[in-house]
């Protein structure tokens, strides 16, 4: 049972722990300490079975720890179980492994009819292992040599259908109508319609010849 490793209600959170809320609704039959403890478990150091590795570190130093579980008022069966985790369980500065860690496979484990991430408090001494921006609006203001007004731009439409040449004209009366930039889509990625380099080199085309014409 995972609540007999994961579960650790005398557990005293540290400055320097990642907290997480999850809502939990356990499956028929499971107590909340055992759910809370495998999303506990699943989200950091727990596997389905022992295997001799684990002996060759300290599970205990890195593993999540479900320390507090509270009903959900007016839900039934439906629980708000408070885990944290050691700061040294993920990389330096990275968003991506953090929420890969929290919010993974996490959501598919079978022990849980539902679950959802309702907070997340990130330490100070994490948030400092993040650079920030390279730099900021006077150095994008410099390369645009654009003062004393809003950047204006605006995201290409339709977003998905236009093959690259069209792609590039619709880029091209943007610039040339007197926006500062455009940007892809978010769903635009290298699809068989548009293939990323070609509407790479149409792109390119349109920038230098509204640029050539407007200065």
């Amino acid at each position: 049972e995972y609540k007999l490793t994961y579960y650790t209600p005398q557990y005293e959170v540290k400055d320097t722990d990642i907290l997480a809320a999850f809502r939990v609704t356990p499956q028929p039959g499971v107590p909340p300490e055992e759910a809370g403890a495998a999303v506990a478990a699943e989200s950091s150091t727990g596997t389905w079975t022992t295997v001799w590795t684990d002996g060759l570190t300290s599970l205990d130093r890195y593993k999540g720890r479900c320390y507090h579980i509270d009903p959900v008022p007016g839900e039934e069966d439906q629980y708000i179980c408070y885990v944290a985790y050691p700061l040294d369980l993920f990389e330096e500065g990275s968003v991506t492994n953090m929420f890969t860690s929290i919010v993974g496979n996490v959501f598919g484990f079978k022990a849980l009819r539902a679950l959802r991430l309702e907070d997340l408090r990130i330490p100070t001494a994490y948030i400092k292992t993040f650079q920030g921006p390279p730099h900021g609006i006077q150095v994008e203001r410099d390369k645009l040599n654009k003062y004393g007004r809003p950047l204006l731009g605006c995201t290409i439409k339709p977003k998905l259908g236009l093959s690259a040449k069209n792609y590039g004209r619709a880029v091209y009366e943007c610039l040339r109508g007197g926006l500062d930039f455009t940007k892809d889509d978010e769903n635009v990625n290298s699809q068989p319609f548009m293939r990323w380099r070609d509407r790479f080199l149409f792109c390119a085309e349109a920038i230098y010849k509204a640029q050539a014409e407007t200065g």
